[in-house]
Formats: C-alpha cells, sequence, structure tokens
C-alpha cells in the first residue's frame, strides 16, 4: 500500500508540474515583443516600465552593421545602431497601439537624428516591427498624426523590419530607478517621465 501511495503522489505531483510547465509556456506565448528609439534608451526605458501590461523592458542596439557593439562604438555615431528598447508586453493589457501612442507622444519624431541635446544616428526615431501587423499598425498610426497636423514639421520616424537585437551592457538596464540622483536623470529623464504619468495616467499600473 505504502509503494502504491508513493506512486500516486508522484503522478500527481509530475500532473501538477506539467501543468504549470503548460502553463508557463501558454503565457509566454501569449506575450509579444515591440521595439522602439526615441532617443536615449535611459529615457524611453524609463517611460515604459511604468505601462500596464508591460512585462519588462531591455535597452539595447538595433539597425547597424557591427556585431555585438559596445556603447562607445554606438556612440560615435559610426556602427549606423540606434539606442533602442524592447519591450516584452501583454496584448491583453496594453495593445500595440497603445504602446505606439505613447512611444510618439514622449519623444519629438519631427527632429531627424537628434533628441534635445543628444545628436546622432544613434538617437533617431525608430519603430523596428516584428510582424507584419506591426507594419501596419506603425505606417497607419505615422499617417494619421500627419494628417492631423499633431506636429508643425514632418514626422520622420523609420518604420523597418526589426534586425539583429543587441542588448546594452548591464549598467544601462533600468537605469533611471538605479541613478535618480544622476544630473541627467534629474534634469532630462525625470521631467519627461512626469510629463508622461500626467498624460496617461489611465495606462500605468498600479
Amino acid at each position: 500500500m505504502k509503494a502504491v501511495a508513493v506512486l500516486f503522489f508522484v503522478a500527481l505531483a509530475h500532473a501538477a508540474g506539467a501543468q504549470t510547465d503548460q502553463s508557463k509556456k501558454n503565457m509566454s506565448e501569449s506575450l509579444q515583443l515591440a521595439t522602439f528609439g526615441g532617443g536615449c534608451f535611459w529615457c524611453t526605458e524609463a517611460v515604459f516600465l511604468d505601462v500596464k501590461g508591460v512585462k519588462s523592458v531591455v535597452s539595447g542596439y538595433a539597425g547597424g552593421s557591427v556585431k555585438n557593439p559596445t556603447y562607445r562604438e554606438v556612440c560615435s555615431g559610426l556602427t549606423g545602431h540606434a539606442e533602442v528598447v524592447q519591450i516584452t508586453f501583454d496584448p491583453a493589457l496594453v495593445s500595440y497601439t497603445d504602446l505606439l501612442e505613447i512611444f510618439w507622444n514622449t519623444h519629438d519624431p519631427t527632429t531627424l537624428n537628434r533628441q534635445g541635446a543628444d545628436v546622432g544616428t544613434q538617437y533617431r526615431s525608430v519603430v523596428f516591427y516584428h510582424s507584419p501587423e506591426q507594419k501596419t499598425e506603425a505606417e497607419q498610426y505615422k499617417k494619421q498624426l500627419e494628417a492631423s497636423k499633431v506636429f508643425k514639421n514632418p514626422v520622420v520616424t523609420e518604420i523597418s523590419p526589426i534586425p539583429v537585437f543587441y542588448q546594452a551592457e548591464a549598467y544601462h538596464q533600468n537605469y533611471f530607478a538605479l541613478n535618480p540622483e544622476q544630473g541627467y536623470c534629474q534634469y532630462v529623464i525625470r521631467p519627461k517621465v512626469e510629463k508622461f504619468k500626467k498624460q496617461f495616467g489611465n495606462k500605468l499600473k498600479s
């Protein structure tokens, strides 16, 4: 009887483990990726980390010709990479269109290769789409922006298929939260985050 009982509980544990593994698989399959460049990735990351439905935000580099570029190489402007963030999100909680709205309203998409004092192709405005559906949504949203004349100048945001994404060095990740007293964080990122929270209060994590 003891052997039978042991086998029974082993079978139960195995079944529970299988259900847990399947749940994790289903959860991972339901998540999607979005990749945006809107100037310094410290700013973009800080904004999207607060969005409801966003599971993670990783700062990195994409769109260049050099493999495994370093921050110093990207900052030279010679590698062709843009500073970007790759966002893992749950479309049941936040749509890709919602993310596009936040993206285009939290940086200046009319300045070519520049955001404020940050100048260079690495700071270009760019949407790297992960699917035909994302491509269509991004292009339609950009056309709507242009037609509505929200911005006085033309929207210069690049819309391209996702290239190889290289994760940035560890010290760039979650930069604003870990370095709140740093000058750039105080005078550039904090005002942008505060403005975002006022504008998109209904999309913030509780």
